[in-house]
């Protein structure tokens, strides 16, 4: 069967054939705080890649390569020169079963439509009048063939006027499977079957010209499942699903050649286009066999697992020798051969995980990247903003070693990552990555700045005693924690084993102990007392605590230095994993009981419980600012909660469930890893774009659903879109809690203006110093005019008295001193408030200023009247009780400028005091609240 036929049959099949095809999306988002945004880490799926190579005249780069990739309900163009993607192809309403190439356009068949894209964009549509799915495109001049999947007709639209040319329809004892064009054949076309069988038919007359029968092509029948047309003119090359191949000659009816190949079906096939005698085919056990067919067919080489899935399409790019594979693996390769008897060696390739990704966590402190590990057995750096930055981290020479024993590439790998660790700190002196993998006693460290697996593996092994000298191992690795510094590296073994390594050297610098489980934990999760299975680790920022998780229910707080035991915290259900937010000292522990835990490491309480989940919780993690919890649970939900009231602010449901989550941290993205599916989705946090009015959930709540995220993204952007234009009163809940600008009562409240504007303006003459220019400024020689200037910080011009200075005639030598009579904006805004008054659009008007302009407008209060109209703004504003510390900043500034002023000048003594008695009233309130509210504070946290 041809690699691109998708019968009735193998369209309910499935996990192979789908899982790495993304979910169609939705058109605008349904959540509350996400939004679809893109899908990243697809390549290719079992749909044969198409290759273009085209040629312009008075280029000096030589041909361009293009290569077309089928990504399930999408489609990614590729540069074959550097495999950078071009373009990726909107999404389609169902699975896109067969893909070709016409100069600028693609065509892709999606079930009874054959779809016309230009840049990405669809364009036109062409549809089966029969209703019958469609595969196995080809262009043909302008034609376009297609095959019914059932095999049993071939359609020829018209590619200029779009019209249905003719209807070639088989007899009943074949199916076929693919057509192909045999050279310098005019208005003919070759037809194989699953029955081993070839017919040539002429598109014209719609007459079956000869058939080539299954006996004369190869020694044991069987389907056909590659057939593709070599150099010289009359012979085609046939694969079976026998693994025979024959090289046949269709003008003679006489069979060439006949080669056999080990290890599965023929996937493809593909004659060498630079002047070499060399047949490529591909089988489905993921091997490249190459044949010399200058002797006859003789085997030349084998890539033993070239691919780690069955192999899609092999293809040389023309009059080079390069081959081009792809696999279901989720990769395209480029081969290179340095000569024609020497084996290939790997050129290029772009690749992502073939198997799901069940762990990914984002690596670095920017959000560029992801760390994934998979079931693969690969651990891979992910790039969020550039695909080609993305990369495997590499495991050693395995392929030479594989090789070398004759065994897949595959059987050498680590086994999967089942945890992993990280700190940024030292990433550019020593190894930053330790992890944890399924059923090893090893802890291995990998440095992600030279891709690769780091220098040392920690064994989780007990003490020597006197009997053995050898260490004894005390099971797989459970947990990993790598500490803040980066200089330390922790791993706990499923009895209870915890051990501390120097991430620099590898060598062992502590051992905690756990104690045997306490007396007060239920039977139900006793086990033996001497063995304890870890299931989470954690230490602290300032490397002062290290945190244990255990499955029996307990969670125990050591000291780092002397590794000492301080306090142990039971909890009322199994802890089958924890995260540590270092920046606010909360750990989250998921328990069995579906609820998860919040504890303050620093009192070792439990200080929130967050409910609601229906199925088991499969992956925790919090936002930067420590304000929300995302989990994913086994009941296909995404639920945000709001730590500090401990509530549920968001869920939605996804048609895959989501193994695991990572926030970014930089706050904009939301990524999630899905059950069958091979990508990774980014989810656009809403609340970046606008004001998200945040509503409690009821926990009985009905869930929506949301797609999927797709590859490129285009209703994701416009959903985007509609955000930045968004009604936010359209958006509102029916109750939103939205907080005043003034609170009630005696509350006293902030302007909410960054920390560094006003701390800015109290270190203005300090800054001043430190910028000040070595040398005073040039002035112009020639300046061609100049127009008389208002006083202030902003530009604005005399436009009056510039025109009465054109009009007169008279000349001077002295302009009129005009300044003391101008008032600048500063002074204008603040003579026109109400003494009464808040003052509102003053303090907005110096909100907008910069610390610079506020300095200078504060040092141009020369006057009495504009110092008393001053005093009185700050006064009305204390009493106001807003703006607090931006009020004592101008005070602070305003009494170092004009202290001595003040005190000169007798008639603002009065002014002066008054405002001393209401500044020292609302300070002494202000302190009064917060020795209150530390006092609240104290009593919660160290109360019984």
């Amino acid at each position: 069967m041809s690699p691109g036929l998708i019968n009735k049959d193998e369209s309910t099949r499935p996990r192979k054939k789908l899982r790495a095809e993304p979910e169609p999306s939705t058109s605008t988002p349904s959540t509350q705080l996400f939004a679809p945004f893109r899908a990243l880490g697809f390549v290719t799926n079992n749909v044969p890649f198409v290759l273009q190579v085209r040629s312009y005249k008075g280029a000096s780069s030589g041909p361009r390569i293009h290569i077309l990739t089928c990504l399930g309900r999408e489609w990614a163009l590729w540069e074959g020169g550097k495999m950078t993607l071009l373009f990726v192809g909107s999404q389609t309403e169902e699975q896109i079963s067969s893909l070709a190439l016409d100069g600028d356009f693609v065509w892709s068949a999606v079930g009874a439509y054959v779809l016309k894209f230009e840049r990405g964009k669809q364009v036109h549509r062409l549809e089966n009048p029969l209703g019958t799915p469609l595969t196995s495109l080809l262009v043909f001049g302008d034609q376009l063939l297609a095959l019914t999947t059932d095999g049993r007709r071939l359609l020829a639209w018209s590619t200029k006027t779009y019209e249905l040319i003719s209807t070639l329809e088989f007899s009943n004892d074949i199916t076929a499977t693919t057509v192909i064009h045999p050279a310098t054949y005019i208005n003919k076309v070759l037809v194989s079957s699953t029955q081993g069988i070839l017919e040539l038919w002429n598109l014209s007359t719609k007459t079956r010209i000869h058939r080539f029968a299954a006996d004369s092509l190869a020694d044991s029948p069987s389907p056909i499942t590659a057939l593709v047309q070599s150099p010289a003119i009359d012979v085609v090359a046939v694969g079976f699903a026998s693994g025979e191949i024959s090289v046949y000659d269709i003008r003679t009816d006489e069979r060439l050649m006949r080669m056999f190949q080990e290890g599965g079906a023929v996937r493809s096939l593909g004659f060498r286009g630079d002047g070499e005698s060399v047949l490529a085919s591909a089988s489905s056990a993921g091997h490249v066999v190459l044949w010399d067919l200058n002797e006859g067919g003789r085997l030349l080489h084998v890539l033993r697992g070239a691919h780690d899935a069955p192999i899609t399409a092999v293809e040389w790019i023309p009059g080079q020798p390069v081959l081009v594979t792809s696999g279901e693996d989720n990769s395209v390769k480029q081969w290179f051969f340095e000569s024609p008897t020497a084996p290939p060696r790997l050129l290029k390739f772009r690749s992502g995980h073939h198997a799901p990704p069940h762990l990914i966590r984002f690596y670095g402190s920017d959000g560029k990247a992801l760390l994934t590990a998979s079931r693969d057995r690969s651990l891979r750096y992910t790039s969020v903003v550039r695909d080609s930055r993305s990369f495997e981290l590499s495991q050693g020479p395995l392929a030479k070693k594989a090789t070398n024993l004759s065994i897949p590439l595959a059987s050498l790998k680590l086994p999967s990552v089942s945890t992993l660790a990280f700190s940024n700190t030292r990433s550019k002196d020593w190894d930053d990555v330790l992890t944890a993998h399924t059923g090893d006693s090893f802890a291995r460290t990998w440095t992600v700045q030279n891709k690769k697996l780091g220098s040392y593996s920690f064994g989780v092994h007990s003490q020597k005693d006197e009997k053995n000298s050898k260490s004894q191992p005390q099971g797989a690795v459970q947990a990993v924690c790598v500490s803040a510094c980066g200089n330390f590296g922790l791993a706990a073994s499923a009895k209870g084993v915890i051990g501390m390594w120097n991430m620099q050297s590898g060598i062992k610098r502590k051992t905690f102990k756990l104690p045997p489980v306490p007396a007060e934990v239920s039977n139900v999760f006793k086990a033996k007392k001497s063995e304890r299975t870890v299931t989470g680790l954690a230490t602290d920022a300032l490397n002062r605590i290290v945190v244990v998780a255990t499955l029996d229910g307990t969670i125990n707080f050591f000291d780092f230095h002397s590794t000492e035991l301080t306090s142990t915290l039971i909890l009322p259900s199994s802890a089958t994993s924890i995260l540590l937010q270092r920046d606010n000292g909360l750990l989250a522990v998921v328990c069995d009981d579906l609820i998860v835990r919040i504890i303050d490491i620093e009192t070792t309480r439990i200080v929130r419980e967050l409910r609601g989940f229906r199925g088991r919780i499969l992956d925790i993690d919090f936002s930067p600012d420590s304000r929300w919890l995302i989990a994913t649970s086994l009941d296909s939900a995404i639920r945000t909660f709001d730590v500090p009231t401990g509530r549920m602010i968001d869920a939605f449901k996804t048609s895959r469930v989501a193994t695991s989550i990572a926030f970014s941290p930089t706050g904009d993205f939301l990524a999630t890893a899905h059950v069958d599916s091979v990508g990774i989705y980014l989810w656009a946090n809403r609340s970046q774009y606008g004001e998200v009015a945040l509503r409690i959930l009821d926990q009985d709540e009905s869930l929506v659903s949301v797609g999927l995220p797709s590859m490129q993204g285009t209703a994701e952007d416009e959903a985007l879109d509609e955000l930045a234009a968004l009604n936010i009163n359209d958006a509102k809940p029916a109750n939103p809690m939205i907080s005043p600008d003034q609170l009630e009562g005696e509350l006293i409240t902030l302007t909410l203006l960054p920390r560094s504007r006003w701390q800015t303006l109290l270190n203005f003459d300090v800054i001043q110093r430190r910028n000040k220019p070595k040398e005073p400024p040039k002035v112009s020689e020639k300046a061609p005019f100049f127009l008389p200037t208002l006083p202030g910080v902003d530009h604005r011009f005399d436009v009056e008295k510039a025109a009465k200075t054109s009009e007169s005639k008279k000349s001077t030598k002295h302009l009129p001193n005009a300044a003391a009579n101008l008032k600048t904006q500063f002074q204008e805004v603040l003579h026109k408030e109400d003494a009464e008054g808040n003052y509102d659009a003053f303090f907005d008007y110096i909100k907008n200023l910069s610390p610079a302009a506020i300095d200078l407008e504060l040092r141009s209060l020369v006057s009495l009247d504009d110092i008393s109209t001053f005093m009185a703004a700050i006064e009305r504003r204390l009493i106001s009780h807003r703006d607090f510390e931006l009020v004592q900043t101008l005070l602070n500034v305003f009494l170092r400028m004009h202290g001595e002023l003040l005190v000169e000048n007798v008639e603002l003594k009065d002014k002066l005091v008054e405002l001393m008695d209401v500044q020292m009233k609302k300070s002494g309130k202000l302190l009064e609240l917060i020795a209150s509210s530390l006092g609240t504070l104290g009593f919660l946290r160290d109360g019984p």
